[in-house]
């Protein structure tokens, strides 16, 4: 056709054809249903609106959903070089064959392999095609419409370009903060809210070294607001995050500035308090190691299974996923989640429907995505054998043995960590921490519908009990997650571990090769009894004494899932902050009975902690006459007292330490002082205070009416979001003083109504009874911290084992369950 036929042609269609502006994400390398890109048979197919990018199964689904009728067809053809003309620098981008702002293909060496691109618009229903470049026959619109969506950057070429890390600036704050010179040094761990002893989102002052707590956010993270209470107060601007310093940086923020900063001397503000974040550097690969301590090919070896022949395996449920850059947290995660039937029912069985209804922009939906991701690992379709002569031609170029082609999840990555400042960046992750935010994800987006990740939940049964009063309270929550600790001290291979600490200390202090490490052997049966004995309840009240005591937690099942997350606490903070991981095998079984480890609920004899909540505290001048007459009635072991006294300890202290402990000894006392010994009233006098129960009016105070005691809106919607009654969250905020973290500790222990206090036990009632288990899937980590190192996974499939090594799929000849890190548990009675 000439111009004016071309244009007539056209004439229909102009409304709808866009020039991208700046802001708009080009969809040019990958399908949004599929992960067809211009390299598939199909080649892409980008819609000249919406520039979303389809292959040749789903645009004619985005045509009759939307009438959008213009798409630009682009397909790359991959050839083999001709012989005699590889061995030279692989085709430059722009010299007219290759067009497409694409990245290569790495299976395709640049050496052997050559590219040519081809675009052309085709116009639907009748696929008419209009070939380009074609500037002389095309309106001006079309074509410049046209030249910027081929010159505009692939959407998932780069890191996201929303990404935070993106768009800080330098604070004006940075280079002139003056530290205090105070003496704070920040711990490794165990950081608390300095003013409401919140554990979760907290920031350190770089000006004074203060830890306190964030601001709340609609997911019902964050905390009370009192980093921010504490810049009003002194002007104290930059503060850093604590659980986010890593070598690469940290999340800081600016008070004063009001968003997140870049600190280009955030090192050396740290050192300042005793935080070294320098010591870890990063290698090839993508992969991390620390700088201080000696790589351990070994642990490399054994969890991939170097050296060993393994045999590609492909078809459906053997499709790798390729490393996008420290993804392979996310990539053994949803390998062994998309193994379940219950996801792959839920995504892939309804894979038709989630389609046909998907919004306008599919790349933004959730199901929509969870599909495409399932349907690209279980089809098949991106996993194919060689063809024979291409077998012949592994053969005889063994370089190219084992082409795996995998799939790039660019587009699920992006939405599943859209807002989060870890999982959004490039940075390596904890899997299992990927785990618990995935699940998150997951339960907000099953609203109305089945919800898979339910195959995770059990309820956990906790009993604390007051070491004082002996008397106990139980508790219900759900979890999806068992933590067991590793106690290295019950090694069997103990003597040896000794005996290797001393060369190793031996050639430190005389600068000679340390010796060949050895790992810590610990039976999984004491990782179990591990998990069932007491721990310290920290900063326990006792609503028996009234006062802070001494408490203890066990935790057991009151109901147990269809499939059984097993994690091994591996990590850990060494004392120069940097984070490290146990060196250590556990024998971990293939079958597991936890019938032990079921929760009996309270038993004969047993004496129930008084429901109440911590008391508000009468004012000084009030209580000084109750204070002193408490103070007089004290029973004190004075020779428990004595005895830590002699070992150094500040009298004043040692005498709060046996007070609180309940004159248990001074065994306990000691643990006491150990973990309050940080606070700043620790060695001044005990005081005893005088309380008032918190629901009946003092009559030196004045009564608040309930509109003066109303919660902030913001902390009612975030429990009410959770799914308790507003009137109940109203009240549990009002009985805590409006803190969140004990308001929801409040309504779990304040029933609305007897429906309401026996819905968990409902729940676990109705949970089959069966507590046996089989090992069907397990994720490893090389490395010697979370956020460095490399995951893999391996899954039992038609019963066998497959390990797979990003886009690699292999069968595995020597599982290394010892070396572990999260396991995958399936109840017998589902198999």
């Amino acid at each position: 056709l000439r111009r004016m036929d071309l244009g007539e042609l056209l004439v229909p269609f102009m409304p709808t054809i866009r020039v991208p502006r700046t802001g708009d994400r080009v969809y040019k390398s990958e399908c949004a249903f599929s992960y067809d890109s211009p390299e598939s048979d199909g080649g892409l197919y980008v819609c000249m609106n919406t520039f979303l990018g389809f292959g040749r199964e789903h645009v004619e689904r985005h045509y009759r959903k939307t009438g959008q009728s213009v798409y630009m067809h682009l397909k790359r053809h991959v050839k083999e070089k001709a012989p005699g003309a590889a061995g030279g620098v692989g085709p430059r981008r722009r010299n007219g064959k290759v067009f497409l702002d694409l990245e290569l293909n790495r299976d395709f060496n640049g050496d052997d392999y050559e590219y040519e691109d081809e675009a052309k618009l085709v116009i639907f229903p009748d696929h008419y095609e209009i070939p380009l470049p074609n500037i002389e026959e095309l309106p001006a619109l079309v074509t410049i419409a046209c030249d910027a969506v081929l010159n505009a950057a692939s959407a998932y070429k780069n890191p996201e370009p929303d990404s935070w890390e993106e768009e800080l600036q330098v604070s004006k704050h940075a280079r002139s903060l003056r530290q205090q010179e105070n003496g704070v040094r920040i711990p490794p761990s165990g950081w608390k809210c300095a003013k409401c002893e919140l554990r979760e989102n907290l920031w350190l002052n770089l000006t004074d070294g203060s830890v306190l707590c964030g601001k709340w956010f609609f997911d019902g993270s964050g905390g009370n607001g009192h980093a921010l209470d504490h810049y009003k107060e002194t002007k104290f601007s930059l503060a850093v995050k604590l659980d986010t310093i890593t070598p690469d940086g940290a999340d800081i923020y600016s008070f004063d500035e009001e968003e997140a900063v870049l600190d280009p001397h955030i090192a050396e503000h740290l050192s300042h308090f005793g935080i070294d974040m320098l010591k870890m550097q990063r290698t090839e690969n993508g992969h991390h190691i620390d700088n201080h301590v000696p790589s351990r090919p070994s642990e490399w070896e054994v969890i991939q299974e170097s050296g060993l022949k393994l045999k590609a395996v492909y078809g459906s449920g053997y499709t790798g996923i390729r490393n996008l850059g420290n993804s392979c947290y996310l990539s053994t995660t949803m390998q062994v989640l998309f193994s379940i039937p219950e996801f792959q029912r839920a995504y892939v069985g309804n894979l038709q429907r989630i389609f046909d209804y998907s919004p306008l922009d599919p790349t933004q939906d959730f199901s929509t995505q969870m599909a495409k991701l399932g349907h690209g690992l279980l089809s098949g379709q991106y996993s194919k054998p060689p063809i024979k002569s291409e077998l012949i031609e592994q053969v005889m170029k063994e370089e190219y043995k084992q082409q795996h082609r995998g799939i790039s999840p660019r587009m699920f990555k992006a939405l599943v960590s859209k807002g989060h400042p870890e999982f959004s960046s490039n940075r390596q992750q904890d899997a299992q921490e990927f785990f618990l935010h995935f699940i998150n994800v997951v339960e907000r987006n099953s609203s109305g519908s089945e919800n898979p990740s339910d195959v995770f939940r059990f309820v956990v049964e906790e009993r604390v009990q007051c070491c004082q009063s002996q008397k106990v309270r139980y508790t219900q929550r759900v979890d999806y997650l068992m933590q067991l600790p590793v106690p290295v001290e019950a090694a069997t291979n103990r003597e040896e571990l000794i005996a290797y600490e001393v060369k190793r200390k031996d050639a430190e202090e005389n600068m000679r090769a340390p010796p060949e490490p050895v790992r810590a052997r610990v039976p999984f049966t004491a990782c179990l009894q591990a998990f069932t004995e007491p721990e310290n309840v920290p900063d326990f009240w006792s609503s028996a004494l009234q006062a802070k005591s001494a408490g203890v937690k066990t935790s057991r099942f009151a109901s147990f899932p269809d499939y059984m997350v097993v994690q091994l606490k591996k990590f850990t903070f060494g004392v120069d902050w940097v984070p490290k991981k146990l060196d250590v095998s556990v024998d971990v079984p293939d079958f597991l009975d936890l019938n032990r480890l079921r929760g009996m609920g309270l038993q004969a004899g047993e004496e129930e902690l008084p429901d109440l909540t911590p008391p508000i505290v009468i004012p000084e001048d009030t209580r000084d006459s109750s204070m002193n007459n408490s103070l007089e009635s004290l029973e004190i072991d004075e020779a428990a007292v004595m005895q830590l006294a002699e070992m150094g300890f500040p009298l004043e202290a040692c005498r709060k330490a046996v007070y609180y402990t309940g004159n248990m000894g001074a065994e306990m006392a000691f643990n006491w002082i150990i973990a309050h010994m940080e606070e700043p009233d620790f060695a001044e006098p005990l005081a005893v205070p005088a309380y008032m129960e918190p629901d009946l009016p003092s009559p030196s105070l004045p009564t608040a009416t309930p509109l003066d005691n109303q919660p902030p809106e913001e902390s009612i919607a975030i429990l009410t979001s959770m799914g308790f009654p507003r009137h109940h969250t109203i009240r549990a905020l009002r009985a805590t003083n409006n803190n969140l973290e004990r308001a929801l500790d409040w309504i779990f222990t304040h029933p609305e109504s007897e429906e309401e206090s026996e819905a968990l036990s409902d729940m676990a009632d109705t949970e089959p009874n069966d507590t046996r288990y089989e090992l069907f899937a397990f994720i490893s980590h090389m490395g010697t911290s979370t956020m460095s190192g490399h995951y893999v996974c391996h899954i039992k499939k038609e019963g066998r084992w497959v390990i797979y090594n990003d886009h690699r799929v292999c069968l595995s000849e020597r599982p290394p369950r010892e070396l572990g890190y999260i396991y995958f548990y399936r109840r017998l009675s589902t198999c």
